[in-house]
């Protein structure tokens, strides 16, 4: 924690929670806004549904990619610049994509999105950690979960509008303009919070010492299965919701914001009584109640899939009570990787960030065109993903019964 942190930031709590919310909406938003146009896009550029799906994948993969070093960086240079020119890079790349003239151009320019737009996701987890306690820093990011869960609710509803008055060309548009309000805003209120004393060399040895370090801890690894992984069991219906809403369901388009309302809300409940615990409550409690909720749920949705056909009157309700455990526990379980090893907080938000992000990028390109057009083979999926998550945290807990077994108060 930065020792100058009390008069780094005098502004409320919860603003600095917006503040750094922001930064983690710019991913959703760059995934979201734009899957309304799909069909538009591919029209335009004379695209196959194949190609189409390359755009969201390179995307993800080089989010996931550029996830190694973004905090590594951090640490080194600060948090502050390593962000600024992550915007930078996301703007312009935003720029390249409103103006692709192929799919190929598009393909390139969704990647470059994707290389820049993890500066400030990555970055903003070990911002909160140099400012504030571990009790403390549970609330601020259970706050920035609760402002962050707004984004995938209102991004499609916002590439629908756009597609509808202007065009698709329009949703880029507005990306890189939101690149430039959101590098602005850093720029002007964001604080170096990593303290000069706590800065290591950026030197290729112990830089890859630092990765070694961290990638050769089990307890590490585990955690960011436990905390990556169970995403990816509401993330696969998010991915499929063309045809998971439209087919199986049989939602129109325009109703399709339902999906996202129901999960972002199980986001935004979680995340609030996850703050209003902080510091109460054993971290392992809370993060097994987190996982009874999602594995309960989870076997339902199953039975309830095998036993009926899906029905929009109860189909889409599981996605909010597991989005809800998940984010009961999230939080926790980031603090634990991110307090393993305190002088590599960056790169250690950056590893986690990574293993998230390729999990995430598998479920994209492989898992949800194998699965989305059976409710049963999403609802396997979905269970299967949890409870990798939670085989993890059940083996950190038998072998390493001490993780989360204090409260360390503010």
């Amino acid at each position: 924690m930065n020792p100058d942190a009390k008069s780094l930031w005098q502004a409320p709590q919860w603003a600095f929670a917006i503040l750094l919310a922001l930064l983690g909406m710019l991913g959703p938003f760059s995934i979201d806004t734009y899957l309304p146009a799909f069909a538009d896009i591919a029209k335009s550029l004379d695209a196959s549904p194949v190609q189409m799906q390359q755009t969201l994948s390179a995307y993800l993969f080089g989010f996931a990619f550029m996830s190694l070093f973004h905090g590594a960086i951090s640490d080194s240079f600060g948090r502050r610049p390593v962000v600024l020119w992550g915007l930078a890079a996301f703007t312009l790349a935003s720029v390249g994509c409103a103006m692709s003239q192929s799919i190929g151009q598009l393909i390139f320019f969704r990647g470059m999105q994707g290389l820049s737009t993890g500066a400030g996701i990555v970055v903003s987890r070990a911002v909160i950690r140099d400012m504030y306690p571990p009790s403390q820093a549970q609330k601020v990011m259970s706050q920035v979960t609760i402002f962050f869960g707004v984004a995938p609710a209102i991004a499609p509803m916002i590439g629908g509008w756009m597609l509808n008055h202007v065009s698709w060309v329009g949703i880029f548009w507005f990306l890189t303009g939101l690149g430039v309000v959101l590098w602005i805003a850093i720029y002007r209120l964001l604080p170096e919070t990593l303290h000069v004393s706590q800065r290591q060399h950026f030197h290729p040895r112990p830089l890859m010492a630092g990765y070694w370090k961290l990638g050769s801890d089990p307890r590490f690894f585990l955690l960011a299965l436990a905390s990556g992984v169970p995403f990816n069991g509401m993330f696969l219906y998010i991915l499929s919701a063309p045809v998971f809403l439209g087919e199986h369901l049989q939602l129109e388009p325009q109703q399709f914001f339902w999906c996202f309302v129901i999960t972002i809300g199980g986001i935004m409940g979680g995340a609030m009584v996850s703050g209003r615990v902080a510091g109460k409550i054993l971290p392992k409690r809370q993060i097994r109640n987190g996982f009874v909720i999602m594995l309960v749920i989870g076997v339902i949705n199953l039975m309830a899939n095998l036993l009926f056909k899906a029905h929009v009157s109860w189909a889409l309700l599981p996605l909010g009570i597991f989005s809800f455990g998940w984010a009961l526990m999230v939080p926790v379980v980031t603090l634990l990787v991110l307090d393993l090893h305190p002088e590599r907080r960056g790169m250690a938000s950056s590893l986690q960030m990574f293993v998230g992000s390729t999990a995430n990028g598998i479920v994209a390109g492989v898992i949800s065109p194998l699965v989305m057009h059976s409710t049963v083979g999403l609802a396997v999926a979905s269970l299967l993903m949890l409870c990798i998550g939670l085989l993890s945290w059940i083996y950190i807990r038998h072998r390493w019964p001490e993780i989360g077994n204090a409260i360390v108060h503010a």
